[in-house]
C-alpha cells in the first residue's frame, strides 16, 4: 500500500506567484466590496442622525468633518468608485473581451489610475461646491 496523497504534486503557494496588476486589482476589489459593506453603515448613520434630530445630525457632521472624519470618507470615496471601476471591469469580461494579457493588465493599471483621479475629482468638486 502506498500513501496517494504524498505523490500527487503540491497545489502552487502564493510565494511563487508574481504580483501582477490585474491579481492585485481583483483582491483589491473583494477588499473594496468588503470596505463598502462598513463604509455604507456610515451613510446610513447620517441618514438616521438626519431624521432624529437637529442636534445629533450636528454633532454627526462634527464627526465627520474632522480629520479622521474626513480620511474615512475619502477612502470610503475611493472604494466606492474603485469597486465601481472594478465592476465595469468584470462586466467587460462578461462580454467576452479583454482577455488579452496585454490589454487585461492596461485595464487593471486604468481602473487605479482611474478610481484614484475621480475620488480626487469628486472631493475637488465637492469642496468647491460647498
Amino acid at each position: 500500500m502506498t500513501n496517494v496523497t504524498k505523490s500527487r504534486p503540491l497545489s502552487p503557494h502564493l510565494q511563487i506567484y508574481k504580483l501582477i496588476p490585474t491579481m492585485a486589482m481583483s483582491i483589491v476589489h473583494r477588499i473594496t466590496g468588503g470596505a463598502l459593506y462598513f463604509g455604507t453603515i456610515l451613510v446610513a448613520w447620517w441618514l438616521i442622525a438626519a431624521a432624529t434630530s437637529p442636534a445629533y445630525y450636528d454633532w454627526v457632521m462634527w464627526a465627520f468633518g474632522t480629520i479622521i472624519g474626513q480620511l474615512v470618507l475619502f477612502g470610503y470615496t475611493w472604494a466606492l468608485v474603485h469597486h465601481l471601476f472594478g465592476g465595469i471591469r468584470h462586466f467587460i469580461w462578461d462580454l467576452g473581451y479583454g482577455y488579452e494579457k496585454h490589454f487585461a493588465t492596461k485595464l487593471a493599471i486604468a481602473n487605479l489610475v482611474g478610481s484614484v483621479a475621480v475620488t480626487l475629482l469628486i472631493w475637488i468638486v465637492g469642496y468647491a461646491v460647498r
